[in-house]
Order: structure tokens, then sequence, then C-alpha cells
């Protein structure tokens, strides 16, 4: 039996910053461009590139070092646009309780918790960067749940986004009496030199025998989602609250300071940037994702409105005020950080 709904699966549980595409939904843009979409969430994000590759899903999320990677192992997979551009990324840690200073070095004789095998691949990478070797440090698979393995001690470090991970971690840190200042970073990219975040931009990828047969209805997926962004953009307080609706979780403290994080990364124009491309394809290189021969796996073509200029290189719009603390009833006490089990 088959379906005419459009699938498209998320890189990751739904999070705030993937309030474009629900608003889509919520707002009934799909329906307004002809085309009915069914949101998914994986159980492992190491899923979804081979889930989309190998067609059982149409479209969907992941980041742009996996999206390289997925092709380069043979899947037919194609970034549309970018949900979310250049989000700081690294290895996430306590200082009060982890002995992890802003020396790689200090890494070494520690546990590191990774989500999928190319977070593996740059750490490994890194310590011959530094003089070390992989096995000076113990890798830890700890999947979705980078923040709970920090929480509950098993891992000493993990690789997490500033605007998600880092979030959690901070409000659990003031639950605990101690500063936000408790948790630090090791920012990948500088320890990497590479000039950018962008490795870790979430994309909108797609199935490519789907978008082949299917462009009118990529290009009416991308104009609904960038109708999304627009109101996002234009009210992000109202906007989160038509969020809060379809996923009642997401009206915690904890949640709504993830979004105001996120906002800043938030692409207006949903492009995919060639200079960051450029950049990774580059630095998958260096890891040996992929070779010379590699061919980007990506197209603008179904933006149909004008797009921006390029940002300068490395340049991250200030954290603003987005309003969503203000409609939150627990805004005088931290709501309690969940810890998967």
């Amino acid at each position: 039996m088959s379906t005419d709904k459009i699938t498209c699966l998320l890189n990751w549980h739904a999070t705030p910053y993937h309030l474009p595409l629900f608003l889509a939904e919520k707002l009934n843009y799909f329906e307004d461009e002809g085309i009915k979409v069914a949101i998914l969430e994986p159980n492992n994000p190491s899923d979804v590139t081979e889930i989309i590759g190998s067609g059982k899903v149409d479209l969907g999320c992941k980041a742009m070092i996996h999206t390289i990677a997925g092709k380069a192992r043979g899947f037919p997979i194609k970034s549309i646009g970018t949900l979310l551009d250049e989000p700081f990324t690294g290895v996430v840690y306590l200082v009060s309780q982890s002995g992890i200073t802003t020396d790689f070095q200090s890494l070494r004789g520690k546990r590191i918790g990774y989500v999928g095998e190319f977070g593996k691949i740059q750490l490994d990478e890194l310590t011959r960067h530094y003089g070390m070797t992989p096995q000076d440090y113990t890798a830890v698979r700890v999947g979705m749940n980078v923040t709970g393995a920090i929480i509950r001690g098993d891992i000493d470090a993990g690789i997490g986004l500033e605007n998600v991970q880092m979030v959690e971690l901070e409000e659990w840190s003031v639950q605990q009496g101690r500063s936000r200042d408790d948790v630090q970073m090791l920012r990948i990219d500088e320890l990497a030199d590479l000039g950018c975040c962008c490795f870790c931009s979430i994309m909108f990828i797609g199935n490519e025998p789907f978008i082949a047969k299917n462009p009118e209805k990529v290009s009416a997926f991308m104009r609904a989602v960038k109708r999304g962004a627009d109101y996002m953009f234009a009210q992000p307080a109202t906007a989160y609250e038509l969020f809060v609706e379809m996923k009642p979780h997401m009206n915690s403290e904890v949640n709504r300071k993830i979004f105001q994080r996120s906002f800043r990364y938030m692409s207006h124009d949903l492009k995919n940037v060639q200079r960051d491309w450029d950049k990774v394809t580059k630095y998958c290189k260096r890891l040996e994702i992929v070779d010379d021969s590699f061919v980007q796996n990506q197209t603008n073509e179904f933006l149909t409105w004008t797009l921006d200029a390029e940002r300068p290189a490395g340049f991250v719009n200030p954290t603003m005020d987005t309003g969503v603390l203000a409609k939150c009833a627990c805004t005088a006490q931290t709501a309690p950080v969940p810890i998967e089990a």
C-alpha cells in the first residue's frame, strides 16, 4: 500500500531548532503548497542517512559532514538547503568534576562520549594533531544522550552543541548550586583550525531518486519551510507557542533557552553556503572520509526566492532575546533537566 505523503526524518528527536519545519505543518503551509508531509523522529541518529539513502524515507535533516560521508559511502543523498547554520560544536565538559582544561592534552586518559562514528573519527584525528594517539583516551558511544551521560558520570566529556547540550548542562549545573560557567567547550573548529563550525550545520537532505522524480514536490516542501522560517524570524515568541501546542514538552525553561540560543544559528534563506561546503569537503578529505574525486552533493535549485549574500567567514549573529522566556511559567525557577536512562 503506497501513500502520497512526503516523509521527512529529523536528525534528532524534535528539538527547538526544528521549529520552521513544524510551523509549516501547524500553519498549513505544506497544504497550501499542495503536499502532505509526515515528520518522523529517529531512535538512532546514525541511521538517518542510510534510511533516506535507501529510499525508505524521502527527505530529512542531517549534519553537513554526515551528508558528505553518506554520499561517499554510496548512499544517494543530496542537500537541498540549510536549517541550522554553523552551530558551535565541540567537546563539552564540567570544569568542577572532569579535570579537563582548555588544553586538548587534558583529554588524555578521559572518557569522551560521541554520538556516531564520525565524532570518533574527528577526535582521533585531533589526537594526532596534538601529539597524542587515539589510545590516549577512551571513546564511549552514547548516542542521543550526551547530557545524561555526563551528568551520571558515565563519561568525562562529550561532543555536543553549544545551543543544545551546553544549555542542558548549564541548567543542571545551576540546580546543583554551581555556576553556568562550570560548563565549557573545546570547540572542534578551533582545535582543527577550520575557520568555521560548518561541518555541523544541519542540512535539509533528500533521497536523490525521489528528488529527481519529484522536483515540484521538493520545491513546494522548501517553500513551505521558508514560510515557516519567515514567520519564526518575524514573530519568534508567537511561533514558539505554536510549537508548544504541537509538542507540549517544549514548554520547559530548558527547551525555551535552547530555542533562544539556537535562534542566531537559524538560516534565513535556507541556502547551501558554497564556502562552507568547500571547507567541509576539504576537512573530509583530511579525515579520509572522501577522496579527490568527490563531487559535492548539494544544490540550491529548489530555493525559488532571492538568496542572501554570503556572510563573512566565521560570522555568527549575536544572541538575542526572542521573548520566549517571558511566556514561560517557570522563569522564576529552573525546571528539572530530564536524564534519559
